[in-house]
């Protein structure tokens, strides 16, 4: 089969691999329909991300068609079932699962004596993604294996287009997630850094739940616009002072809670001299994330409000305020997306049309193309806000 293959720092080839084979009777194999390329695998893209390895497949936002399925996989499957696959690999039986936290499964990372060493305990093993979290063979592709597949599935209807269900694999719950573990109420001020898919997912998401003012900060104008059109205030860093202007939006009280839809790149910018640094430090070794976003947050949200953070951060980050977090009294709530928790009311608000997640689609492009794919996501060329890949 042809599949997106990880050969090195920005050195993503289509290449011709091995087709998956059932390993486990608990895995499927799922024709792929439809995959995307997310915010998170230029991470590895650049190789910020530790443990990855020549030969790995890329790609965690996938669904499609089951074509294959082990025999304890005991009816939650049946070929021809169309899914959508989360990136989260989950065995549906541990305590964890058991009480909704699926990104942090205790029993699908098949690399859990290394995630016990990093991260002191392990979290749920995930497609496409570093050997931290279990070094699984990604979805774009052709075909995909799912472990755990009487778990780790979305049943989808048909008659419904894929590009509206596709990101119910991850930027559609993250975004939800973000919104959601903020416990918006009628009167926030909700502030929202990054317009990209994710930030884009968050805006809605927000709006959906009820904030009375939701404002999106980035400096591309497509993303802007599309914010905008979502109901979303906007702010242009690179033209204004993200502190005036949300001081001059709350009455000088700041955010009730703030979303850092950005992580561990912050953009660099010779006016912020902390995001310079940042990046002088990454570049030798001496800090692994620009956690510029996270610092400009903790400053200006409302004391006793609410931070969610669902960009990714890989390790070590510097100069965090952690004086101005602890006086201001502020609650931080982090974490990779529990995505099956909220997976029936997100296909449900879908289906009854409060919401077409399709709206974020800029490209669409055969499987062949992702590698040039990637540098346009990332240079975000020709408008490009999310890439959806069809194999």
């Amino acid at each position: 089969m042809r599949a997106l293959v990880w050969h090195g720092k920005e050195d993503i080839r289509c290449d011709t691999v091995s087709d998956p084979e059932i390993e486990d009777p608990r895995d499927a194999i799922i024709k792929v329909t439809s995959c995307a390329i997310c915010g998170s695998d230029l991470h590895l893209f650049h190789n910020f991300i530790p443990a990855m390895l020549p030969g790995d497949i890329m790609g965690h936002e996938t669904m499609g068609e089951v074509v294959e399925v082990g025999e304890a996989v005991n009816g939650a499957l049946k070929r021809g079932d169309r899914v959508v696959i989360p990136f989260t690999i989950i065995c549906g039986e541990c305590d964890q699962c058991k009480a909704g936290n699926f990104s942090v499964c205790q029993r699908t990372n098949r690399n859990k004596k290394l995630a016990d060493k990093v991260f002191g305990h392990t979290t749920a093993g995930l497609f496409g993604y570093t050997h931290l979290t279990g070094g699984y063979p990604g979805g774009q592709a052709e075909y995909l294996r799912v472990p755990f597949a009487d778990a780790t599935h979305i049943k989808v209807p048909d008659g419904i287009p894929d590009e509206k269900l596709l990101f119910l694999s991850d930027i559609f719950p993250t975004g939800w997630q973000a919104a959601a573990q903020a416990d918006i109420q009628p009167t926030d001020t909700v502030a929202i850094w990054g317009c990209g898919p994710v930030g884009q997912m968050a805006i809605r998401s927000a709006v959906l739940l009820g904030a009375e003012q939701v404002i999106a900060i980035d400096r591309i104008p497509e993303r802007l616009e599309m914010a905008e059109a979502g109901g979303a205030i906007t702010i242009n860093f690179e033209n204004e002072s993200v502190v005036e202007r949300l001081n001059d939006l709350t009455g000088g009280e700041g955010p009730h809670k703030c979303i850092d839809c950005i992580g561990m790149e912050s953009h660099v910018m010779p006016s912020q001299p902390d995001t310079v640094l940042d990046r002088a430090k990454q570049m030798i070794g001496l800090e692994t994330d620009r956690p510029h976003v996270l610092r400009e947050m903790i400053y200006v949200c409302r004391p006793a409000g609410t931070i969610s953070i669902p960009g990714v951060y890989g390790g070590f980050d510097d100069k965090i305020p952690m004086g101005q977090l602890m006086n201001k009294g502020l609650t931080i709530r982090t974490g990779q997306t529990h995505v099956n928790r909220w997976s029936s009311d997100l296909l449900r608000r879908i289906e009854e049309e409060q919401i077409d997640p399709s709206f974020v689609v800029t490209h669409k492009v055969p499987l062949e193309q992702g590698p040039e794919m990637y540098k346009v996501f990332r240079d975000k060329q020709d408008g490009c806000v999310k890439v959806m890949l069809t194999p």
